[in-house]
């Protein structure tokens, strides 16, 4: 029988082979196990190609739950397991998913695919959207609400977001009962973190991250899982660690501690040192150093640059006024959640994804909120027109009042340095308490002028495939990167999509440490409005928009078709088709007009 051979994480790391192996009884079970000694640790090591089957029983399931690694004889609270039977073997047909009680411990996501019973969390790791309900593509689940992917042979994450892989666990056939044996505490928290190495004194290697956005999180950690044992240092310019910066729009009173991807102490037991509070102000591609606002400099062998996008104001006269504000990170909606009171006047320039979410949030909260914008309706380019008007209109039943195809000549300011009114383009006045700029922004990265590292006329900087700048030991990610898009033919582009950032730190960490990984992007990304959560995944210009469903009741799915391609697909209400239109387009495949048949949804059947 062919065995998997796995090495500890530190002896492979130090290049060692086995060094003591021996066949010894380790638990009892009809599987064949063998224990093989490597120092102090004992590995156990088990056949999971496809599932063996002895004494009649089909073992199959997950490889890393098959995995343990044992230095003492001490049971721990995590060694407490449940096994049960789940269903019959015939409840799971071929490229089916179904998700069942394991007793009353937990819920766990059966997943059939090439013959093959796998066993995983059931819930994604992000925001805890059931899996079952999700896409299922070549070896993988995609998340119906926000696009993570997980790997179904081993529950790790493979595309973003959230930090956090799924527990598997292992799964057998046994005249005709399907059983699962899972830990507990795995059951519970429905997550796990990969495993990652220690810094190495003996290596000396540095790798700095500039930025604490989803970008630089992903890549520190990713740099550990696959091996780093050099230092890393990940600046943040912001007093806190990476958090969720797509809550800080939609929900301004959440709590800074509740969206932060990671404590202090976990970077600390990973040693990733972390600088907050700190910016990089310029760096030197001939030197290897990035100096630092504190008049500090660090060396690097190695550097990866996520430092994301700031919020603009618009060019006009009072814009500096007090109470004028812009949205973009924790610190900015704390200010303007504190501001907010029955008696004030807001007023919302942009009809922007952000600024409609910041209108959203307040006109519970205010006396008024009007929202002036450029366009006919909210959303028209990106969405298209319809669907512009349908979000326009449940606004407007909220409350909102809209003055478009208009703009802002002035903010006219109160005597004492706030603002009081807001002019538009035709001389009308509006009064205005506060004012939230929501017109877009601009890329942080004028401190890499006269770096040797190319910026485009936009300031965002081309990457290849691998993440790489024109300067070889310089990687590139999040908005600032002008990177490939591999749902549109590998067309550059640069998007500021949550997601996005995540995967390009993933893979430009897989490629720094010398695995060379070319990216595949799909770009995913959602928004919630008063309860209705669009989907949209997918890039590129479009001639045509094909509906499926109503829109106006908020209930559809809307193709954004170049000739006879779908390069594009936005939904409301009807979750997983974007999810299910990702997947496919990670997989490489085209969605044509006659894929999607005279009801526009039987290539999802």
């Amino acid at each position: 029988m062919s065995m998997r051979k796995f090495l500890s994480l530190q002896s492979r790391l130090a290049g060692q082979h086995l060094i003591k192996s021996q066949c010894v009884p380790t638990r009892p079970t009809n599987r064949t196990f063998v224990s093989r000694t490597i120092g102090n640790a004992t590995l156990l090591l088990c056949d999971v190609n496809g599932g063996v089957k002895t004494n009649g029983l089909l073992i199959m399931g997950c490889t890393t739950s098959r995995l343990g690694i044992s230095t003492s004889n001490t049971t721990t609270k995590d060694d407490v397991y449940v096994e049960d039977v789940v269903c019959q073997d015939g409840d799971i047909k071929e490229n089916e998913m179904k998700s069942f009680e394991l007793g009353d411990a937990g819920k766990v996501l059966l997943v059939r695919q090439n013959g093959k019973l796998s066993a995983i969390g059931s819930k994604c790791t992000h925001y805890g959207a059931p899996l079952e309900t999700g896409a299922l593509g070549e070896g993988r689940i995609r998340c119906p609400w926000h696009g993570a992917c997980f790997n179904i042979a081993n529950g790790d994450i493979e595309d973003f977001p959230g930090l956090d892989s799924l527990p598997c666990y292992e799964v057998k056939v046994e005249n005709n009962n399907v059983k699962v044996r899972a830990k507990k505490s795995d059951l519970q928290s429905n997550k796990r973190v990969k495993t990652m190495c220690k810094m190495d004194s003996g290596n000396d290697e540095k790798i700095v991250v500039i930025g604490g956005g989803p970008a630089g999180a992903t890549c520190v950690e990713t740099l550990r899982q696959e091996g780093f044992t050099g230092k890393i240092t990940m600046i943040c310019k912001e007093n806190y660690l990476p958090y969720d910066r797509v809550k800080v729009s939609k929900s301004m009173d959440v709590d800074i501690e509740k969206i932060q991807l990671r404590s202090d102490a976990f970077y600390k037991e990973h040693d990733i040192e972390v600088l907050k509070n700190t910016e990089a102000v310029s760096v030197d591609t001939q030197a290897n150093s990035v100096s630092l606002n504190n008049g500090k400099k660090l060396d690097y062998t190695k550097i990866f640059i996520a430092t994301g996008s700031k919020a603009m104001k618009a060019n006009i006269p009072g814009a500096e006024l007090g109470k004028v504000v812009v949205i973009r990170n924790y610190d900015d909606a704390k200010y303007i959640r504190q501001l907010l009171n029955k008696e004030m006047n807001v007023v919302v320039l942009g009809a922007s994804f952000i600024a409609m979410e910041a209108a959203s949030y307040c006109v519970d909260k205010v006396k008024s909120v009007t929202v002036i914008g450029r366009d006919q309706v909210p959303f028209r380019q990106l969405l298209g027109t319809e669907i512009g008007s349908a979000f326009k209109t449940l606004f407007e039943e909220k409350g909102i009042k809209f003055v478009m195809n208009s703009g802002m000549k002035a903010c006219i300011g109160d005597g004492e340095g706030n603002i009081q009114q807001v002019e538009l383009v035709n001389g009308d006045r509006l009064e205005a308490d506060l004012c939230i700029m929501g017109v877009g922004g601009a890329v942080n990265t004028e401190f890499l002028k006269n770096s040797g590292i190319e910026l485009t006329k936009n300031g965002s900087i081309e990457v290849n495939e691998f993440m790489q700048s024109n300067v070889q030991n310089v990687y590139v990610g999040g908005d600032i990167a002008f990177a490939p898009v591999y749902s549109n033919d590998n067309l550059k582009s640069a998007i500021g999509h949550y997601p996005l950032a995540h995967y390009h730190g993933k893979i430009a960490a897989m490629n720094m440490t010398g695995k060379a990984t070319p990216l595949k992007a799909v770009p995913f990304f959602w928004t919630m409005l008063f309860g209705k959560g669009i989907r949209y995944s997918g890039h590129g210009k479009y001639d045509n928009i094909l509906y499926s469903g109503n829109v106006q009741e908020l209930k559809f799915v809307a193709y954004y078709m170049k000739d006879d391609r779908v390069v594009a697909i936005s939904s409301c209400g009807r979750d997983p088709i974007v999810s299910k239109y990702a997947e496919l387009r990670a997989q490489g495949k085209d969605l044509l007009r006659n894929d999607l048949g005279e009801d526009l949804l039987a290539w999802t059947r």
